[in-house]
């Protein structure tokens, strides 16, 4: 069995409780009497792309679990590589594309940003590569990255969600060690399907956005930052079902 952790949307500087909010996620990940397989964080790692933040959420995204963290359309990728990363090359200005390799599982991050936009787009060189992980496991592959390639029913949230999602679902059509796809980017927890995969969004930590029928037709009046955080568990059991199980933590 693979039990993996996946939270979203800390944005480090939005607000003065984003630190809170994410440490207190993190604090409850680590009390966890079982050892995660991993710890995936799908993008908006810091609001405004800044130094101070990406440091601020280096020290906070530490943990005893294995953590994979990826870009999303508020982060700035020479500061992500440069701080949060520690890489030597920040002026490397293409996607930051990472993959951890378990016992049981390989988890390949996708950079879905397009840098100065807010919708998203995962670019020839990011779908070679993703080809390559894909095709080079013999192991199950979580895909991950930030931008949903699909319609959620959230208008905010779709109206930036990925572009041109063709060629993934192609990709994902040629491996089926494929068994979900992780994003973020909605702050709200969703369970859908995409190329025939399970499609499932993590919470927002930082905010929440409401959807429709609770109010949430446009950026101007569907962020809530009074609910609280939460994480997605998804559970690869010996069958090759994936299970999702939502915690808020107080």
């Amino acid at each position: 069995m693979i039990v993996i952790a996946h939270l979203s949307d800390i944005h480090i500087g939005a607000t003065p409780q984003s630190v809170g909010r994410a440490t207190s996620v993190m604090r409850y990940l680590d009390a966890l009497p079982y050892d995660l397989d991993a710890v995936l964080v799908t993008g908006d790692i810091a609001d405004h792309g800044l130094a101070e933040e990406y440091e601020e959420a280096r020290k906070l995204l530490a943990s005893r679990h294995p953590v994979l963290v990826g870009p999303g359309n508020h982060d700035v990728r020479e500061q992500f590589r440069r701080v949060l990363l520690g890489e030597q090359r920040p002026d490397d200005d293409g996607p930051i594309n990472q993959v951890l390799r378990t016992s049981g599982a390989v988890y390949a991050m996708c950079d879905s940003s397009i840098p100065g936009e807010d919708a998203g787009h995962l670019d020839d060189k990011t779908l070679a590569w993703l080809e390559d992980v894909l095709g080079g496991a013999d192991l199950p592959v979580f895909v991950a990255f930030h931008h949903p390639p699909a319609v959620l029913h959230s208008p905010p949230a779709d109206s930036i969600r990925l572009h041109a999602p063709e060629p993934l679902a192609e990709l994902l059509g040629r491996h089926p060690n494929v068994p979900a796809v992780l994003v973020g980017h909605a702050h709200t927890p969703a369970a859908t399907t995409f190329a025939g995969r399970p499609l499932l969004a993590a919470p927002g930590v930082v905010s929440t956005l409401k959807l429709p029928w609770e109010g949430g037709t446009s950026f101007d009046n569907c962020v809530d930052f009074d609910l609280p955080p939460s994480v997605a568990f998804h559970v690869l059991d010996d069958e090759g079902r994936v299970t999702t199980h939502y915690r808020v933590v107080q």
